[in-house]
C-alpha cells in the first residue's frame, strides 16, 4: 500500500527577536511598555498538547493595534514538562524570550527595536532571527 505524506511551507511574514534576560516575564512585560510605550497585556497562556510526549504551556502578552502586533512569548514552557526539550523554539532554546512583530513600523522596525532592546538593563542580549530558517516555526504560528 502506498503512503502519501503531505509536506506544508508556511511563510512567516513577522519579524523574530530573541532575549537572553534573567528577568521574570511580568517584570520585562513592564520594562518593555514602559521604554517602547506598548500596552503589552498577559494573554491566556498558549498549550501545544504533543499527545504522547507531554505538553508545553507558553506565557503569551500582546500589544495590539489596528496596524501591528507585538508579543511577547517565553521560550521555555511554564509548566514542569517531561519533554526533551520543553521550548517553544528548539532551535534556539539559548534565548529565554522571544518577541513576534507583525508589521512593525516606526519604534516597532526591525533595526529601531533591536537598538531598543540592547539598551534595556534587564536584557543580557537580543538578536534578530529569520524565522523561515526555524526548523520549529509552525510553533510561533497563531
Amino acid at each position: 500500500m502506498k503512503t502519501l505524506t503531505l509536506d506544508v511551507e508556511y511563510d512567516c511574514d513577522f519579524d523574530l527577536f530573541g532575549i537572553v534576560s534573567s528577568s521574570r516575564e511580568h517584570k520585562l512585560a513592564w520594562t518593555l511598555n514602559s521604554i517602547l510605550r506598548l500596552r503589552l497585556v498577559k494573554q491566556q497562556d498558549l498549550i501545544y498538547d504533543l499527545f504522547a510526549q507531554g505538553r508545553l504551556v507558553i506565557s503569551n502578552y500582546l500589544h495590539a493595534t489596528e496596524n501591528s502586533t507585538l508579543r511577547l512569548l517565553r521560550n521555555r514552557s511554564v509548566d514542569p514538562s517531561p519533554l526533551k526539550k520543553p521550548f517553544l523554539a528548539p532551535d534556539i532554546k539559548e534565548y529565554d524570550y522571544l518577541i513576534q512583530v507583525s508589521n512593525g513600523a516606526g519604534p516597532l522596525a526591525p533595526e529601531e527595536l533591536l537598538e531598543q532592546l540592547t539598551r534595556l538593563p534587564e536584557v543580557q542580549y537580543a538578536c534578530q532571527f529569520d524565522p523561515n530558517t526555524l526548523k520549529f516555526k509552525e510553533n510561533l504560528l497563531f
